[in-house]
Parts: C-alpha cells; structure tokens; sequence
C-alpha cells in the first residue's frame, strides 16, 4: 500500500479510537466515523473493512508495541526489577500518548467475536507473562520475597487503570509516575 493510504487509515483508526472512547464502540456508529473523517461509507470501507475490524486494529496496535518492548527487555535486561522499571516506563508512557486507544482496548475488546478476541486475550496474556516472568525471578534470585499469583493483575490493574487520568505532559511525566507506583510496590515486595 502507498504512504498516503497508510496515512488515511492512521487518521481514520485515530478518530475512530476517539469516537469510541468518547461514545464507546455500540454507540459509535459507522456513519459518525464517516463524517468525522470526510469520508463516505465506500471510501471508509477501503480503509477499515469493518466496524470490528476497526475496534480489533485499535485493541491490538498498542498491546502490539508494549509486546514489541517487554520481549526487547526480556532479552536484554537480566535484572528483573530494572526489567519491571523498564515496562513499567514503557506501559504508563504509551497509555499517556494514546489514551484514547488504550480507553477502547481497556473498555470495549470484549465485544470482539471469535479470532478476533482470542487473539487479543492471548497477546494480552503474553504481555502480563512478561511482568510475571521478571517478578518469578525477582524471587528465584531472592530480591523479592514469595508473591501471591494474583499479584501481576493486581500490580498491572495500578498502571491500567491511569488511562483514565494520565497526560503526557503532567507535573510528573509518565516515567516518574511508573518509578513511583513500582518504589511503593518493590518495598512490599522485597526479601
């Protein structure tokens, strides 16, 4: 595909992602997304498919890159905490910048059908693998002490949940803010 049909579908995913953060997926209705982007329903269709097709590019895109960056991690960084630092970082950085993807993927996956949620709820599944991984490991070497299971949800649900509040241009920045949520965690956690 050319440059200018990857720019028109970026634009079109951008809106749609806010269309459905402000509106919400089933409220959001393909006429809206044609009109907020100039476009005709023919014209629209070239770019997206699908209505679905739209909410699983917009759900699967971001988990894509924080995935992209917790394998870089795993593979060069031995020391599981400055690995939970560094996707810690990386997850409150990119909920910042893209927040109205992460309010639809956080918000409305679940409305996905068939593959197209499957997929979804195994890349998310390999992304917490990462943070577990690295905690499992804080362990095995002693650094951290014996954790519950549960403690990666619990311990993700804290970053997760700033997309209803974050800004990539706060007081704090985003990487500051993951420091501090993981200071007041790793206290807990050591041996």
């Amino acid at each position: 595909m050319s440059d200018k049909y990857d720019a028109n579908r970026d634009r079109v995913l951008q809106v749609a992602a806010e269309l459905f953060a402000k509106s919400g997926y089933h409220g959001t209705g393909i006429a809206d997304l044609g009109t907020a982007v100039g476009l005709g329903r023919g014209a629209l269709y070239h770019y997206i498919g699908s209505k679905e097709a739209v909410l699983y590019e917009i759900s699967s895109r971001q988990l894509a890159q924080m995935n992209t960056v917790a394998d870089e991690l795993a593979l060069s960084e031995a020391d599981p905490e400055k690995r939970l630092r560094g996707l810690a970082r990386a997850l409150m950085r990119n909920i910042a910048e893209h927040r109205a993807e992460w309010t639809v993927f956080f918000r409305e996956y679940h409305a996905l059908t068939d593959e197209r949620r499957d997929r979804i709820i195994v890349e998310r599944e390999r992304y917490e693998s990462h943070w577990r991984n690295a905690l499992e490991q804080g362990i095995r070497d002693g650094h951290f002490r014996v954790l519950p299971r549960l403690m990666v949800k619990g311990l993700l649900g804290m970053f997760n949940y700033s997309y209803l509040w974050i800004t990539p241009a706060g007081a704090e920045t985003p990487e500051e803010i993951a420091d501090e949520f993981l200071d007041a965690v790793i206290i807990g956690m050591r041996a």
